[in-house]
């Protein structure tokens, strides 16, 4: 791997050591707390009513997942944020897609929530 317009080739480790530090700085966004949040109150649940293997597989694709798209959309914020710090549609257009990607798959993570959990809740509680 090496960066645009340079012949220097980065090391395995240090593109690791990249990625971990893009990790953490994606923690210190609003949403990604938000979704943080989320994926351990899921993950508690998961513990708290079993889930089968199965079940397991698709909590955590929908974790990864939505860790994963905030990440991108993060990423085009501020990569539109550093070309343009004025309004153009286009940049509003990257933006809004972005975000509409999230939301999409935010919804998407919901339902499969609820049809793990939801009968695990009616059970428990009728």
């Amino acid at each position: 791997m090496a960066y645009p317009g340079s012949n220097k080739k980065i090391s395995f480790p240090k593109s690791v050591g990249y990625a971990l530090a893009g990790i953490k700085f994606s923690f210190r966004e609003r949403n990604m707390k938000i979704h943080g949040t989320a994926a351990v109150l899921v993950i508690l649940a998961g513990i708290f009513f079993p889930i089968s293997k199965t079940e397991w597989l698709w909590i955590l694709l929908c974790i990864a997942g939505m860790f994963s798209l905030e990440m991108v959309n993060t990423a085009i914020e501020k990569t539109v944020d550093l070309v343009t710090g004025e309004y153009h549609p286009l940049a509003k257009a990257a933006k809004d897609l972005a975000a509409g990607a999230v939301l999409i798959y935010t919804v998407y993570s919901i339902i499969v929530g609820m049809v793990v959990f939801l009968p695990k809740l009616l059970e428990y509680f009728i």
